[in-house]
């Protein structure tokens, strides 16, 4: 994997110059979907013939199906077109803020609604790539997503204004090593959540860098090598200690929140913060190669609106 500065970007325009029709676009998902050729996504077999019909579609010899490149992935029963997919599939991994559905919307000539849709189905190929297991030393932080309770309208105050009392917490590691981040939204900032989350995200034995929060205290009797910060008294460094690494995770995060959507619903944050790992860990990699990785994650997935919606 290439360091950010040699990684191959690629332009707006370059991306138009790609795929400048839905057949170019359709040609590139099926080399990414079947590089060693096609097969049926039903049986798995190899030996399709090609059937002459409008859209492009095969028929199984084994399982007697017939498909097209959209069966069986997210893009099953869209209706847009390969290429707006495609530039779809760039604005989303090259935003490292994010981007809004009524600017996607906007850029691919298609409604607000579509393009949410469009975007969470996106999303969803960041979901199960999340590296469980980070190596050490890692940084663990954990930060809140959401309205301040004390800024809403007296009617829509839940929590006698307290400033956390609607926000929705989140956890997150990043490994020094690698630079790679693992976060998830958690139900509670317990002792038994945040350890939770250490032990599955690292190994035993491994330096763990926090804040004071007492959630993390346990961690030593169970075998990490626990150090410790103290921001209340303005400690934020001391040697090699500190979480700046995570906590500028958290800034970008929520950069994405207050300036580029505005808001994510408690619904769908998981998805949110799931995206922004994904990019961070990726942000090495070629443009093109990114988008491959997400048009390969496609397959074997489905996210109809009215389940995003339910």
């Amino acid at each position: 994997m290439g360091t950010h500065k040699d990684r191959q970007k690629l332009s707006l325009r370059q991306i138009l110059n790609l795929f400048p029709d839905d057949q170019t676009a359709e040609t590139w998902f099926i080399q990414t979907r079947w590089s060693q050729g096609i097969q049926c996504p039903l049986c798995e077999s190899k030996a399709v013939t090609e059937r002459t019909t409008k859209r492009r579609s095969w028929r199984c010899k084994k399982c007697r199906k017939d498909f097209s490149t959209r069966t069986g992935t997210l893009m099953q029963s869209s209706n847009l077109s390969f290429q707006t997919w495609a530039i779809a599939i760039y604005l989303l991994t090259t935003n490292v803020k994010g981007i809004a559905s009524t600017k996607l919307g906007s850029d691919l000539n298609v409604t607000q609604k579509t393009a949410w849709h469009l975007a969470m189905r996106i999303r969803e190929t960041y979901q199960d790539r999340i590296p469980k297991q980070l190596l050490g030393p890692v940084e663990v932080d954990e930060t809140y997503i959401g309205r301040k309770d004390r800024n809403k309208h007296a009617q829509k105050q839940t929590q006698d204004g307290r400033s956390y009392g609607v926000k929705q917490a989140v956890v997150g590691m990043k490994s020094r090593k690698t630079k790679t981040i693992t976060a998830q939204v958690i139900d509670s900032v317990s002792a038994i959540t945040l350890q939770g989350f250490v032990k599955t995200h690292t190994e035993t034995g491994q330096q763990v860098y926090t804040d004071q929060h007492r959630g993390y205290h346990g961690l030593r009797k169970d075998g990490f090598d626990l150090t410790q910060v103290n921001h209340s008294v303005k400690e934020y460094v001391r040697d090699m200690a500190h979480t700046n690494g995570i906590e500028s995770f958290w800034a970008l995060l929520k950069r994405g929140y207050y300036g580029t959507h505005h808001f994510m619903s408690p619904q769908h944050l998981g998805r949110y913060v799931t995206e922004f790992a994904g990019r961070h860990n990726r942000r090495p990699l070629d443009t093109l190669k990114h988008m491959t990785i997400l048009a390969q994650r496609m397959s074997g997935k489905q996210a109809p609106y009215k389940t995003l919606v339910m």
